[in-house]
């Protein structure tokens, strides 16, 4: 791999992270997000990991409401080292929207049906708290705030990438385990905690993504499949909702793809990939499908320092947990209107350059045609700062 190369990869993970869209094509790449650096026993480091983004949503067709949302993401935490095997990080979490004065206590999806009304004011913030125990070379345990969001490599009817500057960061129990050919993350997280008395549901979601790689990424032509799964749960023995008290909703998708690393002086790298994406409600009458399906068929080139993508999405009744709305049956924009049946179009474009590990910006840019409905495009600009600063090391 060249040095180039190696840093345009490097630029759009990055960006890749920040926003929320790490999926097939760097999906090879994100164990170096988590992985425990050598040496490193006894070493406190103060780090401030800051998004700053504004991104102007313009959607038409009856299926989203268009909205900006403009501001920052605020992480500053101490990481301790204790053992060679054992990263401790504590500290906190901020989102401010330029403009606003008050925000819910969590911003999950769908977080109205079942969420309690309290609010904040200035910020919204969260305590950050995470351990990691790494069991080997090839397995690690997390606990607290897990790595979540972009990290999972989700597919983008499974997960919006926006979430990652909505939403708040995932907090439970992640298992991690990586191999030349395999890749596999299995997470629970805790979205709801209720008490007695509460008059929402207690709310938590688990996960499953598993990437196999048939020979090594850097090969002139790399092949891979992914198995994904989530399954969100809404109920409590202890709440006071006795109507529709238990839901059950679940989705998963299968992916093949191929990467053609072309290591050319203008195009670095093509990739395509075809998924089959479902869903399932097995509890509840939260929705008004009980299963659905979706075909997502998408490529995209790594030219220079941008990524160019199109893809097309065929669906029957098919409903996202987390992914965007545009890929679902149910309007988000008025109540009662469904889509049982949806064929869209999307291209899109991204520009990410690194300035360091520790720095980089990113223009981002998509257009979704709906068959029928009509045409709705988002763009917005990324700056992801994440310096480190090692305060001591104990011996």
């Amino acid at each position: 791999m060249n040095i180039h190369t190696k840093h345009i990869q490097t630029s759009l993970l990055a960006l890749a992270l920040l926003t929320g869209s790490a999926q097939a094509e760097t999906g090879d790449r994100l164990a170096e997000a988590y992985r425990i650096p050598q040496d490193a026993r006894g070493l406190l480091v103060a780090k401030v990991e800051s998004v700053e983004f504004l991104k102007d949503n313009e959607y038409s067709g009856g299926i989203q409401k268009g909205y900006t949302l403009p501001g920052f993401r605020l992480s500053p935490r101490l990481i301790f080292f204790p053992h060679d095997n054992i990263k401790l990080e504590a500290g906190a979490y901020l989102l401010r929207y330029w403009g606003a004065r008050r925000y819910p206590c969590y911003a999950y999806s769908d977080i109205a049906r079942w969420q309690g009304e309290q609010y904040q004011h200035g910020f919204h913030a969260l305590p950050w708290l995470r351990a990691q125990f790494s069991l080997g070379e090839h397995w690690n345990i997390v606990l607290g705030n897990i790595y979540g969001a972009g990290a999972h490599g989700l597919l983008e009817p499974l997960y919006n990438p926006e979430l990652s500057l909505t939403a708040d960061p995932e907090a439970g129990a992640q298992i991690l385990f990586d191999t030349e050919r395999v890749h596999l993350d299995i997470w629970g997280s805790w979205d709801s905690f209720i008490f007695r008395g509460d008059t929402h549901q207690e709310a938590f979601t688990v996960g499953a993504a598993l990437r196999l790689r048939w020979n090594r990424p850097e090969a002139p032509v790399h092949f891979y499949t992914d198995v994904q799964a989530l399954a969100q749960h809404r109920g409590g023995e202890i709440d006071t909702i006795t109507v529709s008290s238990v839901q059950t909703l679940m989705n998963g998708a299968v992916a093949a793809g191929a990467v053609w690393n072309t290591r050319g002086r203008h195009v670095r790298a093509v990739g395509g990939e075809m998924s089959v994406a479902g869903y399932y409600q097995q509890a509840g009458e939260l929705l008004p499908y009980d299963d659905g399906y979706g075909v997502y068929v998408r490529g995209w080139a790594e030219v220079h320092d941008f990524r160019v993508k199109a893809a097309f999405w065929h669906s029957k009744t098919f409903v996202p947990l987390f992914g965007s709305p545009f890929f679902g049956a149910v309007s988000q924009a008025e109540s009662g209107v469904f889509y049982p049946k949806q064929q869209m179009v999307q291209w899109g474009a991204e520009y990410a350059r690194s300035f360091g590990r520790e720095y980089t910006v990113g223009v981002k840019a998509d257009v979704y045609h709906h068959l029928g409905l009509g045409t709705s495009f988002s763009a917005g600009i990324f700056m992801r700062i994440s310096p480190e600063f090692v305060i001591k090391r104990f011996r």
